[in-house]
Formats: structure tokens, C-alpha cells, sequence
């Protein structure tokens, strides 16, 4: 599909289910970054290029998806699908967010299972860890400078950036204090909590858009009461149905069963997002059900990181590995029982997703311009920025000082410095903040000085 990016005054053309189609199957390839990096790619097509949407229905959006448990990245893009093109383009734009993670983690895990470490990947791997760190940091700027547009909304970042990185207080209790600040400032001072800041950063600076600031609300995003019915009845059919011939085949304690019910419980229980549900997943992947060892687990996030798609992809690859390990469909089966095991955990794992965005939706649209919804999902805006900075750090923790993990801060940074990690990062952030090179330049790039640099003699 060729793509001409509208003129400045004029109104983009509509788009078709078939061409909207294309962009989505696009983006799953190209979503590398975790979720910050995501919704940054998402923001320039969307937004700034295309202008299927406009920056303050966009940030509305957003907003909506950071308090819901599971992905945001995902549920963003399925909102605006289902926005876009009714119920059939939400599940087709959050799908093929997810169906390119899905194949390509599939391959990868059988290679790293059936062939072990090869010095090649961990090559790869090796360069692009530096990009995926200035990548995140890179986010974080993007979305501080879009929603952090006064005062009132750099403190509550701030104070959500020290209550993560120094109290270590968890992430729903700094959504859940952010929102209460935000109701109360929408109150006391309803200018500084307006989406964008109150300072106009959210009005449609890059001309009109498909969807803009006062685009009516189309018919089938209305809320009624009907339409929730069938979006919940529809969700508990296709949770039931999967999960019940499960049961009748394998019986409730076999291990398909077990991560079906496991990964359901993760994406209905956790919020903030994938790098809120990695120590869940940790805890019961490793230590109760021995799915995957602490070293495997490492090296699925690593594979998570470096792959297009939403980072809680990795539980595809702990799926795999401990339907192929365990030969939960007998020894001849290996390939078929870690294929079947990351299909079903995908399937648990994302569907309650749709379910927020085609069952919530309505309710969400029918509150961006009250004041009342909007100032609490602003204020949680500015704190995610403060979490998205935590990040950034913890991972810039882990690059520079890899013999460092499981120590203490004062241990680790006596512990051996990786200075040409350090060099990748800061070549890797130049070339996004000053030359402007798109994330799969750099990620490309990095991937290839990384292999120069492990096989090399230097």
C-alpha cells in the first residue's frame, strides 16, 4: 500500500479497513523499543505523519490504556483501530500488533532450544541491548515534552520517578496517587490538568486529522448497553471454550492447562504494563512451576527486548521453552508441545485486552472532553513519564555493570565497567536525538557493531 502523507491543510483521505489492513501488519514488524518505543513509532505515523487521529483523542487514548492491566502499547493500538474501522479493525489492528512477536519468537525459541547459545545471537544480542536502552530513554523525552507542559505535571512525575527508584513503592499505588492528585488539581486548578497540560500542546499542530479534537463520536463507538453484553459474552466464550477442552483433554494439572489459567491470572492481575507483569511472570515461570530456569528467563527477556512487538511477548517464550523442555506432548513432539504452549499463552494473555478496549471504549469516548475523567488520566500521563526514567536507568544499570545483577548498587559499581556497551548507548542516542535515525536504522546498525565487536579480536 503506497502512503502519501496529506498536506498541512487539508484533511488526510479516508482510510479503508483494507488499507488501515497493511499499516497495522507494518507496524507489528516495526515495533521495536518495549512500550515507550512503541507508542513513540506510534505517535510519528499516527499523528504526526498520517494524522489518522489527532494528538489530544491520541493522548485521551493513551491515557485510558496506561491504567488498564496488560499492554498499553497493544490495547492503544486497538483502540485505534476500533475507533477507526468499529469492532473487526480493533481486533484486526491488535492482532497483527502481535502475530509477527508471536511466529518470530516461535523460530527463535526453537533455535535456542535445539541448537543452544550460539556466538552469532549473542553477538547480535550484545549491540543491540546499547540501542534498546537509548531507545527507552529516547521515549521518555518524547512523551515528557508532549505531556509535561506545566509545573504541577513535572512534580508529579518527579515524585513518581523518586517513589519507584528510591521508596520502590509499587506501580498501582503511584497510578492510584496520581489519579487522586489529578482529580483534586482538575478541581483547584482545572487549566494546569487539561490533557496536554493546559497550554494547548495537545491542539492539532499538525493539521487536521481523520479523527480530530471535535470529530463527533462515530455510532458504533457510542456506548450501549446492548453492545456491552455481547463484547463481555463474546469474551467469556472465547476464554471458556479454549480453557474447557483443555480440561477435557489434558485434565486441570497438565501443564498446558496450568499456563493457560497462570496467564490469564498475570494479565488480569498486574498493571503497569509488561515490565510490571516480568517479576509475576518471574515468580511463578521459575519458582513455582519450573517452566524455565533464572538463566533461560534472562534470555527470553533479552530475546523480548531486541523483537518487534509488545515486550510481555516473552511469555510466549517461556511458553515454548517449558512446552518443549517438559515434552508436555511427548518426546516426539517437542516442537508441536512449545509451539501449542506459546499459541495458547498469547491467546490468555491478550484477550482480556481486547475485552478492556471493545467493552471500555465507549464509556472512554464519551468523556474526552469532561474534565473530571481527563484530569486524573493526565496526571497518570506525567507519572508514567517518572516510571518510563526509572526504566531507562534500570536498564542503563544492567548494560554498564552486567556482573552487577543481584548485588547492591555500592557492590556492582565496583564491579567490572562495560565500556564499549557505554560507547554503543551514547552512538546509539546520537543518532536518535541529533541525526533523527528512525528506531530500526539504529537497532540494525548497533546489532552489526555489536557481532563486529564479539568476534573480532580486539
Amino acid at each position: 500500500m503506497t502512503h502519501t502523507t496529506p498536506t498541512p491543510d487539508t484533511a488526510p483521505e479516508p482510510v479503508s479497513l483494507a488499507q488501515a489492513f497493511w499499516f497495522w501488519l507494518k507496524l507489528g514488524f516495526i515495533s521495536f523499543g518495549g512500550p515507550a518505543g512503541q507508542i513513540s513509532i506510534m505517535h510519528q505515523e499516527l499523528v504526526e505523519q498520517r494524522r489518522w487521529i489527532s494528538e489530544r483523542r491520541f493522548l485521551h487514548a493513551l491515557n485510558y490504556c496506561m491504567v488498564l492491566p496488560g499492554p498499553e502499547a497493544q490495547q492503544l493500538v486497538t483502540y485505534i483501530g476500533w475507533l477507526m474501522h468499529n469492532r473487526w479493525g480493533g481486533v484486526v489492528a491488535g492482532a497483527l500488533f502481535v502475530l509477527p512477536s508471536l511466529v518470530l519468537l516461535i523460530a527463535l525459541s526453537w533455535i535456542y532450544m535445539a541448537y543452544g547459545d550460539l556466538p552469532l545471537v549473542a553477538g547480535l544480542f550484545y549491540g543491540i541491548k546499547p540501542a534498546v536502552t537509548a531507545i527507552v530513554v529516547q521515549a521518555a523525552h518524547r512523551i515528557g515534552s508532549r505531556a509535561l507542559k506545566n509545573a504541577w505535571l513535572w512534580a508529579i512525575a518527579a515524585a513518581s520517578f523518586v517513589a519507584i527508584f528510591a521508596l520502590d513503592v509499587p506501580f498501582p499505588l503511584i497510578v492510584g496517587a496520581a489519579a487522586c492528585i489529578g482529580y483534586l488539581g482538575g478541581r483547584v486548578s482545572p487549566a494546569h490538568f487539561q490533557v496536554g497540560g493546559g497550554h494547548g500542546a495537545a491542539k492539532a499542530s499538525y493539521g487536521p486529522a481523520l479523527i480530530d479534537d471535535h470529530t463527533p463520536t462515530p455510532d458504533h463507538a457510542r456506548f450501549s448497553w446492548q453492545g456491552l453484553a455481547q463484547v463481555l459474552l463474546a469474551g467469556a466464550l472465547l476464554w471458556a471454550l479454549p480453557m474447557g477442552v483443555l480440561c477435557a483433554v489434558f485434565g486441570w494439572n497438565h501443564g498446558l492447562t496450568q499456563m493457560g489459567w497462570f496467564f490469564t491470572k498475570a494479565a488480569l492481575l498486574t498493571f503497569g504494563g509488561a515490565y510490571a507483569v516480568l517479576p509475576y511472570v518471574y515468580q511463578g515461570a521459575v519458582g513455582e512451576f519450573g517452566w524455565v530456569t533464572p538463566t533461560q528467563m534472562m534470555d527470553g527477556l533479552a530475546l523480548g527486548e531486541t523483537t518487534p512487538g509488545p515486550l510481555i511477548m516473552v511469555v510466549a517464550f517461556v511458553a515454548f521453552v517449558g512446552g518443549y523442555a517438559k515434552a508436555l506432548l511427548g518426546p516426539e513432539s517437542l516442537f508441536m508441545a512449545g509451539a501449542l504452549a506459546a499459541c495458547l499463552v498469547t491467546w490468555f494473555t491478550f484477550l482480556p485486552s481486547f475485552i478492556f478496549i471493545l467493552a471500555g471504549g465507549p464509556l472512554v469516548e464519551s468523556t474526552h472532553n469532561d474534565l473530571k475523567f481527563t484530569a486524573p488520566l493526565t496526571a497518570i500521563t506525567a507519572a508514567v513519564v517518572g516510571v518510563i526514567l526509572n526504566l531507562a536507568l534500570f536498564f542503563g544499570y544492567h548494560l554498564l555493570w552486567p556482573e552487577g545483577l543481584g548485588h547492591s548498587w555500592q557492590e556492582a559499581l565496583n564491579a567490572h565497567f562495560d565500556w564499549r556497551s557505554a560507547v554503543l548507548a551514547v552512538g546509539a542516542a546520537v543518532a536518535l536525538f541529533k541525526y533523527k535515525r528512525s528506531v530500526m536504522q539504529v537497532i540494525g546498525v548497533s546489532a552489526l557493531i555489536g557481532l563486529a565487536i564479539t568476534t573480532l579480536p580486539l
